[in-house]
């Protein structure tokens, strides 16, 4: 008599960093080909409509400029969020952190009246300054009072799409905009540098990349890393041990907030060169930067990889819409189901599924 099989679910108790990037391979693999499936019901080749998106992002000049353009927000952005994940802390605010990072950049550009040498550096750190305050308050709610971190941040993401709109209508509107609600253009010293003709605005692509070198050797070699990973992964050990979660969630706020607010600046100071509507600044980059932490597993190193790959998929939203006459909110769905994939992987990671076969009893 045949013996019966049987099935086994085990933990990983440390899987392996093959494993992961396997399963997230995979992953993305499915989000594709159901997106794909979305391609057919238009009408259109899955085949086609991907080779176009990567034509696009990497078949011209100005196609690779503007995936790079896209990817900076997300790598600034993104490489903030996984300290923030590290210590267990959802910072769904980046976009709010983004937007109040613009405002203050724009204030400083056009009210400050600094010299020219200083413009720059100031507004860069104001925009730092005012993500990272638009964060420390949810950090604060959730570590005193246990007030959920996910909505807090999520509602400040409104207030500052609100405030930004108060000022561009109000206060802060342009006399030389002819009525729009526009602030007026930055003085020519607020404006940042970008590589030749392009809109890859540099200074804040070197932020960037800095942020990621120097946040992966903090997470990874330092006492302060060490306890933002134990409160993390263990936030009862870490109360145990002494540490302050009060003290880290704090900080990994900071930097995460700050982050969002600098990628604020470089989409003012970079790309627009005045404040305006916060649709036009943000382009849901808080949000997708969400995915790309996500992807790159809370490693600051990988979000660059990570975000270029988003970076092509946001510059493939132009593609759809021009080349394909799709709509651009396909992007969205996109980005959606690559989250929802990733999330449902996860056990994958977690857990190794075994199969065999059952022995007879003696």
């Amino acid at each position: 008599m045949k013996a019966p099989s049987w099935m086994h679910i085990e933990r990983r108790l440390s899987p392996s960093g093959w494993t992961v990037f396997a399963i997230s391979l995979a992953a993305i693999a499915l989000a594709l080909i159901v997106v794909g499936l979305f391609f057919q019901a238009y009408g259109i080749s899955a085949l086609r409509a991907y080779g176009d998106i990567i034509k696009g992002a990497f078949g011209s000049r100005l196609g690779l400029t503007e995936t790079v353009r896209r990817m900076i927000p997300l790598l600034v952005i993104g490489v903030g969020l996984t300290v923030a994940f590290r210590a267990l802390f959802w910072n769904i605010g980046a976009e709010g952190q983004l937007l109040m990072g613009a405002v203050a950049a724009s204030g400083i550009a056009l009210f400050s009246g600094l010299p020219d040498p200083l413009l720059i550096p100031a507004m860069f750190l104001g925009g730092f300054l005012a993500g990272a305050l638009w964060g420390v308050g949810p950090a604060i709610l959730k570590a005193k009072l246990g007030i959920n971190d996910v909505i807090t941040t999520l509602m400040l993401n409104y207030v500052a799409i609100y405030v930004v709109h108060w000022l561009i209508l109000g206060p802060w509107k342009g006399p030389t905009q002819r009525g729009f609600p526009y602030t007026d253009r930055f003085p020519t010293a607020a404006l940042l540098p970008t590589i030749a003709s392009t809109r890859i605005h540099w200074p804040t692509l070197a932020i960037g990349l800095v942020a990621a070198v120097v946040l992966f050797f903090i997470v990874k070699k330092t006492r302060v890393g060490f306890e933002i990973r134990v409160v993390g992964e263990n936030p009862a050990a870490a109360r145990y041990s002494g540490i302050s979660q009060t003290k880290i969630t704090i900080l990994a706020m900071v930097l995460s907030g700050g982050l969002a607010g600098v990628a604020g600046v470089g989409e003012v100071a970079g790309i627009h060169h005045m404040l305006l509507n916060p649709g036009s600044i943000a382009l849901s980059y808080g949000y997708t930067a969400i995915i790309v932490a996500w992807l790159a597993r809370r490693n600051p190193l990988a979000v660059i990889l990570t975000s270029l790959l988003f970076g092509v998929i946001m510059r493939g939203g132009d593609v759809i819409k021009i080349s394909l006459g799709l709509p651009f909110q396909l992007i969205n769905v996109f980005n959606g189901l690559i989250l929802f994939f990733l999330i449902g992987s996860e056990i994958l990671i977690r857990y190794r599924i075994r199969f065999g076969v059952r022995k007879e009893a003696a």
